[in-house]
């Protein structure tokens, strides 16, 4: 007998978001799962999951939590290009995703709990007018609200662009596309969350505003949240807490805190490291024996009494633990031309944190090949951000880029997007990396400034420098107050780390990382407000006094890039047979040829160290893609020699003479004494007979161009320096060089 399985469980909860349905249903789908739920927002499908561990990880110190959001090209119809047809390693895109969905959720968890906890967000079906990222940062409040695991949400998230001068929830495609920012925000039913925004160069009062009306668009999937968390939502588990014993900490505290006090006191991070050496030792000789097989627990109370001093002293004498003031910079450096032989460096120093960039201009060609969901299919704008263990004075082996370095070399790269010239105008790839020396907080910003200097010195005519800086925020109760470029130890034992970029005109990024549920607006309004006035500060007294505009030539070691239009059609004439005229043209003039077909033409660029071989590079493709016209001259390679003349190639199979006649303005006996074969000669057109032969002149352009006549002696003057015409078919980038 069949039996047909039910679900009793099945249930379907129903809103409006932005003006577009929102669908989730539980139930039916991952029931194994603590929670989980299928979100669907137009056409955008996100499968959530969130399931905890029975028992607490042994041996570690904090939350274990994990968050991934996974893409599938299945969600956008495509089959993945590797060999293996199957999704690898999470795209950065897709890791970006996963920081943006972890920050907002990871506070209001309790930090004592040690049970994992493992959040999967899987991207099913993608509709390009409905971002999945939002409906997946929903989608795990809503799998983690009403599973059995603690927490203190729910939040939710929303997009927020700026069309028109107008807001806008949730924009659509073509909204984004002219969208003056990119704001994602995400809140709980009191406070902002998380705050992760790429901008035009907006005002500060804008991005406060765009925070605002995001915020308030947020407050309604709260509420829908918590209604199906009351309907369907399971009891919350227990666990067993693993903060430390109360009387054990104080016992701690009071042994050690003069002394703790006396090793925090100065600015020198390797300082104040060395001072705290004995201070633990001193500790675990007396405690070790009165808390046995306690060792990690009493170094966890070490760590909370140096955060009781830190944030006593901000919150009570307005000291900070290098002896500046709340709104005081420690002291900045900048430096260009750091490095011989790379195309642009610049050093960016606020004090211990020190951030070497180098940038490297690149062909057309060597943009990045994206292969994700979003859209994105290529960037010709590239920044990587590198930090090695030895600039914490650490020895851990190198493994690549973690979440961590691809965030902040994410972050460093949307905040100078906005200023980087458009390819019309400086046809190059452009990779930044930003190598982290010395690490003392806010490398993010450091590497920010270092790659404002690096661009300025490789001659990249940015529209405008761009500066970065980090405001702090120390809470207790009703209490709060900031302090800006917050360094490492304030950024551990603070509340917030709020980085804001921006030139002179605007904000062009900001990302916020909170230890607390959140900011309440005048916070937000606080923070914005100290890190525009610091910004300016190190734009206008330290960047700008290293290099104060982007130098007028590219580095001798950069390629040259020319650029030309072809039509489309000839495209496939210009590339050849499997490759071999657009091989050779390479080949011979010692260039690297990109072509972009856009509409009816080609966009072709051409690069090398060479700027004349560049520009006979341009004179082949323009000869292979127009058909050679009486009066058009052209620069050809002579390929054969007879007795009455030369044969002289003006392009890949367009082949012409050169009767010994028109070789030159006096009369010529031997075709060998004027020419042979390999030489580069300027040659017209005079004339293309019925069979399409070519007849070309050299006599011609010597006279046309060079002035010359039948009574000129002296030295052969074909090879002078070509003098610039009217109808010359390569344009250099915009007369830099």
């Amino acid at each position: 007998m069949n039996k047909f399985m039910t679900f009793d469980k099945y249930r379907v909860f129903e809103t409006e978001f932005a003006g577009r349905p929102l669908k989730v249903e539980t139930g039916k789908m991952t029931q194994l799962a603590n929670g989980a739920c299928l979100v669907t927002y137009g056409d955008t499908t996100v499968h959530c999951a969130v399931t905890a561990s029975a028992k607490p990880r042994e041996g570690v110190d904090f939350f274990p939590l994990s968050v991934d959001y996974e893409e599938k090209l299945y969600s956008v119809g495509r089959i993945p290009g590797s060999y293996l047809k199957r999704e690898g390693r999470p795209t950065e895109h897709a890791i970006l995703t996963s920081r943006v969905i972890d920050r907002p959720i990871r506070p209001l968890f309790d930090k004592s709990m040690r049970n994992d906890v493992s959040i999967v967000c899987t991207v099913m079906s993608v509709d390009p007018d409905c971002q999945p990222e939002i409906i997946a940062m929903v989608g795990a409040s809503i799998a983690i609200s009403i599973s059995d695991i603690p927490w203190n949400g729910p939040i939710s998230g929303c997009s927020v662009g700026m069309v028109d001068g107008e807001f806008v929830i949730n924009p659509t495609e073509e909204q984004r596309k002219v969208s003056k920012m990119s704001t994602t925000v995400a809140s709980t039913s009191e406070r902002i969350a998380m705050i992760e925004a790429g901008a035009d160069c907006v005002s500060d009062e804008d991005m406060y505003n765009a925070i605002m009306f995001g915020h308030e668009a947020n407050q309604k999937i709260i509420e829908f949240i918590n209604s199906i968390k009351a309907e369907i939502g399971k009891p919350k588990f227990e666990f067993a807490s693993l903060e430390p014993d109360h009387d054990m900490f104080e016992a701690i505290k009071a042994f050690a805190e003069e002394d703790v006090k006396a090793a925090l006191d100065t600015d020198d991070k390797t300082v104040r490291d060395e001072r705290l050496k004995p201070i633990y030792e001193a500790v675990h000789a007396k405690f070790d024996e009165l808390y046995p097989e306690q060792e990690a627990m009493i170094d966890e109370c070490l760590y909370k009494t140096q955060k009781f001093i830190v944030r006593r002293w901000l919150l009570d004498e307005q000291k900070r633990v290098d002896g500046r003031g709340m709104d005081d910079i420690r002291p900045l450096a900048s430096e260009v031309g750091v490095l011989p032989r790379v195309h642009g460096s610049g050093m960016f120093t606020r004090g211990q944190t020190q951030v070497l960039t180098v940038a490297t201009l690149g062909s057309i060609g060597d943009k990045q090949l994206l292969d994700g969901i979003d859209g994105e299919t290529e960037k010709r704008y590239i920044h990587h951000y590198n930090f090695p263990s030895y600039s914490v004075g650490e020895t851990k082996p190198s493994r690549g880029p973690g979440r961590r370095e691809i965030g902040h070399g994410a972050l460093a790269e949307r905040a100078l997007l906005p200023v980087i010239p458009s390819v019309e105008d400086f046809p190059y790839a452009l990779r930044l990396v930003s190598e982290v020396l010395s690490s003392n907080g806010s490398t993010s910003q450091g590497s920010i400034c270092g790659s404002t200097l690096a661009l300025m010195d490789a001659g990249v005519p940015i529209k405008a420098p761009v500066a970065g800086i980090s405001c702090g925020l120390i809470t207790e109760g009703e209490r709060w107050m900031t302090m800006v470029d917050i360094q490492g130890l304030e950024d551990f034992f603070g509340d917030m780390d709020f980085k804001v970029a921006g030139t002179h005109e605007g904000i062009t990024a900001i990302q916020m990382d909170l230890k607390i549920s959140g900011l309440t607006p005048e916070m937000v309004k606080e923070a914005l407000e100290k890190t525009h006035k610091a910004r300016l500060f190190i734009l206008d007294e330290v960047m700008l006094k290293a290099i104060a505009e982007p130098r007028p030539e590219l580095s001798p070691y950069a390629p040259k890039m020319f650029t030309t239009t072809i039509p489309a059609d000839k495209i496939s004439e210009v590339i050849g047979k499997s490759g071999k005229v657009i091989k050779e043209i390479q080949a011979e003039c010692e260039v690297k040829i990109d072509i972009e077909e856009d509409g009816e033409l080609g966009q072709v660029f051409v690069a090398g160290l060479d700027a004349d071989k560049c520009r006979r590079a341009i004179d082949i493709i323009q000869t292979i893609s127009s058909d050679p016209e009486p009066g058009a001259m052209y620069l050809g390679k002579v390929t054969r020699i007879m007795d009455f003349g030369a044969f002289v190639e003006i392009a890949p199979g367009k082949e012409g003479l050169v009767h010994v006649s028109q070789l030159d303005v006096k009369r010529t006996e031997n075709v060998t004494d004027v020419v042979n074969v390999g030489d580069i000669i300027r040659v017209m057109v005079t004339e293309i007979d019925d069979k399409g032969r070519l007849n070309l002149s050299r006599r011609q352009v010597l006279i046309d161009v060079d002035g010359l006549t039948p009574e000129d002696d002296g030295d052969d003057k074909s090879q002078r320096p070509r003098r610039p015409r009217n109808n010359d078919r390569g344009r250099r980038n915009g007369g830099r060089r």
